[in-house]
């Protein structure tokens, strides 16, 4: 049976008037897929606990499937407890939380090494690379470095309205770290797979990201 750790976000905060989490969709997309494949999945973060949900990623038009998911992140194991030795996957779900807990996290960013280097796949979209910006190999080169990879962009944070808010835009700092990074219309499904890295733009790119880690698995 292949193991899935999927690390999700503590922060709830952008600041005092401004809330945030989890892109609930970014979750719970992926979790049905890899749960019809009988993987066995396992939900971590940073606080552990139960995760923050992103308000505006929960509607009344959702499908019953999505909004069920989010009994699955009431009770988080807190990412210091995680082996990677224990899993075959890592995947990074997104909304704007990440940017703010993820990105300096030492025992995700040897965990995100640590999977790398096993040949081990790394997945994660949208806001998910935040993990990744700071996350460098056993050389000390940034594991995105040279990699084709994407993410949510610049263009999409400015259209979102929250580029002021964010501790950094999320596409130049992945450039900044070296990464070759492949931008598409805004909103439009795009992932790209570099070995056995797989990574997403936005919400819009979640199922192909999803579908991409079980095609490699499988």
């Amino acid at each position: 049976m292949k193991k899935i750790l999927v690390v999700v976000t503590s922060a709830n905060q952008i600041d005092s008037e401004k809330s945030t989490g989890l892109w609930l969709s970014e979750f719970a997309e992926p979790f049905i897929e890899f749960s019809k494949q009988g993987y066995e999945i396992t939900v971590a973060s940073p606080l552990g606990g139960k995760t923050p949900i992103d308000s505006n990623s929960v509607s009344a038009d959702l499908h019953q499937e999505i909004l069920d998911a989010e009994k699955f992140l009431a009770n988080t194991i807190k990412v210091d407890e995680v082996n990677a030795e224990d899993y075959d996957v890592i995947f990074l779900p997104g909304g704007h939380g990440t940017m703010f807990d993820l990105p300096d996290n030492g025992k995700l960013q040897t965990l995100l090494r640590e999977f790398y280097e096993a040949g081990k796949i790394v997945a994660a979209v949208c806001h998910g690379p935040a993990g990744l910006v700071n996350t460098k190999l056993s050389d000390g080169k940034f594991l995105v470095e040279g990699k084709r990879i994407t993410a949510f962009t610049d263009s999409e944070e400015k259209a979102a309205g929250l580029d002021s808010y964010m501790p950094f835009l999320l596409e130049s700092k992945l450039r900044q770290a070296g990464s070759n990074f492949v931008t598409a219309p805004d909103w439009s499904d795009h992932y790209e797979v570099d070995g056995n890295l797989i990574t997403g733009q936005n919400p819009q790119s979640t199922l192909s990201v999803a579908k991409a880690v079980i095609a490699k698995l499988n």
